[in-house]
């Protein structure tokens, strides 16, 4: 028969919330929020081969204010995860582990991520981009 009095796994509530904990979830999330983002890029490259009128309508959809925020939710998460993989890589080499700099480098990770973002739609809405 099992032994019934071993511990159990403890879940989020237990833990406190940390950075390192937040960029951790939000790296898979990210993931996941990119292989979506991908089929509406997808989309938009068929309606691009199909004609000029389905080209015209997709980039209607994009260009209203629903279309615009998920394409800087995309571009956020694409950002974010570039970031974040990189942090990893670094970590892979063996270095960042120390709690200081593991907690250093996620703050940059989000950090840089944000002033990327940024400035690529700064860059795409000053070039007339987006209409």
């Amino acid at each position: 028969m099992a032994d019934t009095r071993r511990p159990l796994s403890p879940h989020l509530q237990v833990y406190r919330w940390q950075v390192q904990m937040v960029t951790s979830i939000l790296h898979r999330v990210t993931g996941v929020a990119l292989a979506i983002g991908t089929l509406l890029i997808v989309a938009g490259l068929l309606s691009l081969a199909s004609s000029e009128q389905s080209f015209a309508q997709f980039k209607a959809l994009l260009g209203s204010p629903v279309g615009m925020l998920l394409m800087f939710g995309w571009s956020w998460a694409l950002f974010y995860h570039l970031c974040n993989g990189i942090r990893h890589l670094v970590q892979d080499t063996g270095a960042g582990y120390a709690i200081p700099q593991f907690v250093r480098s996620s703050w940059l990770s989000v950090i840089a991520s944000l002033l990327l973002v940024i400035a690529t739609w700064a860059w795409v809405l000053m070039a007339g981009g987006a209409s």
